[in-house]
């Protein structure tokens, strides 16, 4: 028997292997959302999306990070039929019309109401102690902004009146022991976070709850907005995506996702931007797009208004197939090719 198979038969940990045969290094489960936007914020790619590992959506209140959580987990759910959603939910600010607007089937969701963080990181270890690495588990916490560690509770019930300075130390062992369970596991794990603004001259957004959290999280998101108007009404938002940190993307990339009130997220927001950045389509006249054909140069197709164009879901997916767009994308976004696989792609 050969030395690296003698220490691989000696070794006490169940998925210890050669490199190259390891199961958690050559394979990444990959949830593609239905916003392809979205999906690049997440990986880099158009095709690409959710993978294990800790995400955080950080921003202030009413950003929306919610609903991008569920968009995430309704499209886990629906990649595996047989899946479950674990809920931690400490703001009770989720209505169900959240749940049905992504299509969640709410009898495959287990919501754990928390009041501290200590019952979050009991119950979530447990849970992840009994989850196996073929069982098919997303979960999203909402949120951990918020939630007070016990420390914290049990000064106020004895009334005491004292700066709390357990609660990152909290947080911080939380993720430390729920980290390698999600990649082992392939688990995807998808936080609710606030932000607050740093003392200085030019003061940026931070996310709160120290650094464990940062250290431990794949992604971090830090969302913005602006108010999308007609006239003075106001009939949503233009969320810009700040990626933080991510393994995928180049950090510090902004990616904008427009919400309307009429119709919720733009599923193909933000790529009309790139669109004209990349040279695949022009704009003729201050009021008129046109598609490109990038290998003579000439202009081809009608004429159409920005309103014709960004929710045209067909022209969008005729230019994705034609053309080399979606590579373009990708070698915009992407720092890493790693091997990421979708699981709807063909094995070899």
């Amino acid at each position: 028997m050969s030395l690296i198979n003698r220490l691989i038969k000696n070794s006490t940990i169940e998925l210890s292997s050669v490199l190259t045969e390891s199961k958690i290094y050559n394979r990444k489960d990959m949830i593609t959302t239905s916003v392809p936007m979205v999906n690049v914020a997440l990986s880099g790619r158009i095709d690409g999306g959710l993978t294990p590992g800790l995400t955080i959506m950080a921003g202030p209140s009413k950003h929306f990070k919610s609903a991008f959580s569920l968009l995430m987990a309704g499209a886990y759910m629906k990649q595996y039929p047989e899946s479950v959603l674990l809920f931690y939910d400490s703001e009770f600010g989720t209505p169900k019309s959240y749940f049905e607007s992504f299509n969640i089937d709410m009898d495959r969701v287990i919501h754990t109401p928390i009041t501290d963080i200590e019952k979050l990181k009991f119950d979530i270890v447990k849970q992840l102690e009994e989850i196996g690495r073929d069982d098919k588990v997303v979960i999203v916490i909402d949120s951990v902004g918020n939630l007070a560690s016990k420390k914290e509770t049990d000064d106020a019930l004895e009334g005491k009146s004292v700066a709390d300075m357990s609660r990152a130390k909290a947080l911080k062992s939380l993720f430390r022991m729920v980290t390698p369970h999600l990649t082992i596991k392939d688990i995807p794990l998808i936080v609710v976070n606030h932000t607050y603004k740093e003392m200085a001259l030019y003061p940026r957004d931070i996310v709160s709850g120290g650094t464990g959290i940062y250290y431990s999280a794949d992604t971090i998101w830090i969302l913005g907005r602006q108010q999308e108007k007609d006239g003075k009404e106001i009939t949503g938002y233009n969320f810009v995506i700040n990626v933080e940190k991510s393994r995928y993307v180049k950090e510090k990339s902004k990616i904008p996702i427009t919400v309307s009130y009429e119709g919720g997220i733009k599923k193909w927001s933000g790529l009309l931007d790139l669109a004209l950045e990349g040279g695949y389509i022009s704009k003729p006249t201050s009021q008129s797009y046109q598609f490109v054909d990038r290998t003579t140069g000439e202009l081809i197709g009608a004429k159409m208004k920005a309103s014709e164009i960004e929710d045209n879901g067909e022209a969008w997916k005729t230019l994705l197939k034609t053309t080399d767009f979606a590579e373009w994308i990708k070698n915009k976004y992407t720092i890493a090719s790693g091997s990421l696989v979708n699981q709807n792609e063909t094995e070899e």
